[in-house]
């Protein structure tokens, strides 16, 4: 793998235009391909298929045709009348009526409730709703629908009226994250700027990395409209892109700075580069992909999408540190050198200063008292990850938007119109075509939900054209992500076997809050299968990789206490609310469902960077004849400031995306932040040199007959000290040592 990697980087910087150029049209292909291609629709008709939740979607669409769609947007319509008057008088009917019937003409309308013809009015007659549902899903609503009924709502404003608009139909699209990038390409060129003084040294990593995540952006436009890639699917890959992308070319750029200061030619220098530091670079890459393609086995589409894109990213991150970083190094090969080091004349010949910097310090600090860090690691990522054990997992929805938002206000008028299980009232489809009468088979399923506990009320039922299919709305009396609601929906799913029994008409229970229950329980029930594929893939790779039985299992080990660590502190602050005003985080509640696994899938990734990149250089270091312990400083003294550089980056690249206002970004975006905080400064700067420590030649054990089976990916580079030399012309010498 070395030497392979190796002639890649000395062919990139001998043909450098060649390799700019093919990037370059690369990007510009991508581009013009995204400008041109169309939109991406909303096309998923299943967002988690198998649950029962979305088998009910998916027979509402198909017994009801023509009606609204079970996908299709709605908006929910609150009126709320001046203080002291009703929405039942006068003006405040007429206004409302008018409304809906003008809402009604909508093309793309395919039912508009008044709320008086649907008992959809409060006690006090303060507070009442209409329901326009539509064709379509609301990705594909037109601008003019919206328009139509933004017009709507602005004239019933008009009449004196308090009108709030729930639901998906006008609901604010989700950030792009493009200003939170943008605070963590500024937060990562500070950083860049520290680590190496140099202007050209931080620049370029910057430069690559905008140039990798733009040909991937390229591609998902590209390609969004025939794979139903969206924004919310690319932001994951943006995120990631430039987390990745920024740091494999520091790795890459650094080691070529150290080598020209062992004397080495410009050329020679960028190969050795991408022969030593790149191979960490593959491998780590490779890790991450892992985690990310094993996404997939959650089978959630838009989740495989998101995880797919994501990997992408992280390849094209790969091949542009392997291959343009090198290219570029040849267009400026003394610019990214320090200050000294172009002083004193690009380095000297067989220098290869081993000075103490703040790397070795710590690292024999942490390797005088391995016992005692090691226990305040453990002991403090254990306390951090208490909180994990009270994880309550649902999908937030409006609650958890601004209060500035109409959204918002629409959710919190209705909780207090009508009461709090009013946001989230279950969709009972009931199937009759097995009943000897459908009409008295439908009336006692009603009757038998009207009277199971928590059920504040049951709307009368909603035939389709042939009279064998009915639509039951039942509202619980808890709100939509309180523990009791989902005993509801388990109790009401109870009593299907005795009533199918009674009159042989069955149902299934849907709607947004039966959804949110049946896809947290999906992803709880796949999150052990997952952990089993990406840690057991990973751990095979890094056997490989380090060629050792102990590492690996370290490596998962310290895994399993920052992702644990960092989920506490989720639930910590956006559930328990611990200074969740400081981050702008409004309403507090159940962690999205999604958050543990894309948690657990992109830190295990970058977990695994960090340790391929950190200990790679002790394996260089032992099989090179240090002792372990030596190995251990060594590895600290060349890798440690790049690897905190590279972990501040990434934690300031994630902390830009916790100002998104989208509730979803704003959550991984602090998960992941604080996991790198942990993984980096806790487990890998710390747990790492203490275990090895104690661990002494018995970290590097193998059994024999693993090692003759096992592949020799020669990470540390050794095949790279006795190689051929060539020369500008690339001809080939006698073969001669170069000291690395």
């Amino acid at each position: 793998m070395a030497t392979f990697l190796y002639r890649v980087g000395r062919t990139a910087f001998r043909r450098r235009w060649l390799v700019v150029l093919l990037w370059a049209v690369l990007l510009g292909g991508l581009g013009a391909g995204a400008a041109t291609a169309p939109g991406a629709g909303d096309d998923d008709s299943s967002f988690m298929p198998g649950i029962e939740a979305q088998k009910a979607f998916d027979l509402i669409s198909e017994r009801f045709p023509g009606g609204a769609d079970a996908n299709g947007a709605s908006a929910r319509i609150v009126f709320i009348a001046p203080a002291g008057e009703k929405v039942t008088e006068g003006d405040n009917r007429a206004a409302i009526d008018k409304l809906v019937d003008e809402a009604a003409g909508g093309s793309q309308v395919a039912v508009a409730t008044s709320p008086f013809r649907a008992n959809a009015v409060s006690e006090d007659a303060s507070t009442a709703y209409a329901t326009v549902g539509f064709k379509v899903a609301s990705g594909d609503l037109t601008d003019a629908s919206k328009s139509a009924l933004e017009k709507t709502v602005d004239e019933a404003r008009g009449a004196g009226l308090t009108v709030e608009v729930g639901g998906d139909a006008l609901a604010s699209p989700p950030s792009a994250g493009g200003s939170a990038e943008a605070i963590g390409f500024g937060l990562a060129a500070v950083v860049l700027l520290i680590t190496f003084g140099s202007l050209a040294a931080a620049g370029l990593p910057l430069l690559t990395a905008l140039i990798g995540v733009g040909v991937t952006m390229a591609a998902i436009l590209a390609l969004g409209s025939t794979f139903g890639l969206t924004a919310t699917t690319g932001t994951l890959a943006s995120m990631l892109g430039i987390a990745v992308g920024i740091d494999y070319a520091l790795f890459v750029v650094s080691r070529y700075r150290e080598e020209r200061t062992k004397g080495h030619e410009a050329r020679e220098a960028a190969a050795l580069a991408v022969g030593t530091a790149g191979s960490a670079v593959v491998f780590a890459g490779l890790t991450v992909v892992i985690a990310l393609v094993g996404l997939s086995v959650i089978k959630v589409p838009m989740l495989t999408k998101m995880g797919v894109s994501a990997a992408g990213a992280v390849a094209v991150a790969v091949l542009v540190a392997l291959t343009l970083v090198p290219a570029l190094l040849g267009l400026w090969p003394n610019a990214v050198l320090s200050r000294r080091t172009r002083k004193e004349g690009k380095g000297r010949a067989g220098c290869s200063p081993e000075l103490d910097n703040a790397g070795t310090r710590w690292a024999r600090f942490v390797l005088r008292r391995p016992v005692t860090v090691l226990l305040v690691c453990v002991a403090g990522l254990g306390a951090l990850a208490l909180p994990a054990a009270q994880l309550e997992m649902g999908m937030p929805g409006a609650e958890a938007k601004p209060t500035s938002s109409t959204e918002r206000r629409a959710y919190d008028a209705l909780a207090e119109g009508f009461g709090a299980g009013f946001n989230g009232p279950l969709t009972i489809v009931v199937d009759a075509r097995g009943a000897d009468d459908p009409g008295t088979a439908v009336a006692a399923v009603v009757d038998r939900i009207k009277a199971t506990d928590d059920v504040v009320s049951v709307s009368p039922a909603s035939f389709n054209d042939r009279g064998d299919t009915a639509l039951v709305s039942a509202v619980p009396s808890t709100g939509p992500n309180d523990e009791r609601t989902k005993d509801l929906v388990q109790a009401i799913r109870g009593e299907r076997t005795a009533l199918e029994a009674d009159t042989g008409a069955t149902f299934e229970v849907t709607g947004s809050t039966a959804m949110n229950i049946d896809v947290a329980q999906a992803l709880q029930d796949a999150l052990v299968p997952y952990l089993t594929v990406i840690v057991g893939l990973a751990l095979v790779l890094l056997l490989v990789v380090f060629r050792s039985v102990l590492v690996p299992v370290k490596a998962a080990f310290g895994f399993l206490l920052s992702v644990l660590a960092a989920l506490g502190a989720v639930v910590a602050v956006f559930q328990w609310g611990w200074g969740a005003e400081l981050l702008g985080v409004e309403q507090t509640g159940p962690i999205m469902s999604l958050m543990p696994i894309f948690l657990v899938g992109i830190v295990f990734g970058l977990a695994m960077d960090y340790e391929v990149f950190l200990v790679s250089r002790m394996r260089e270091a032992y099989a090179h004849g240090e002792s372990p312990t030596q190995a251990v400083v060594s590895g600290f003294r060349h890798s440690a400031r790049v690897v905190t550089a590279a972990a501040v980056i990434m934690i300031a690249v994630f902390s830009g995306f916790i100002g998104s206002g989208e509730s979803m970004i704003k959550t991984i975006g602090f998960g992941l932040a604080i996991a790198v905080l942990f993984d980096a400064f806790v487990v890998r700067m710390a747990l790492v040199p203490a275990v090895l420590a104690l661990l002494g030649d018995k970290a590097w054990w193998l059994p024999r007959r693993l090692d003759k089976v096992l592949p020799d990916v020669d990470i540390e580079g050794s095949g790279l000290t006795v190689r051929p030399h060539a020369s500008d012309g690339d001809a080939t010498h006698p073969r001669e040592t170069v000291r690395v």
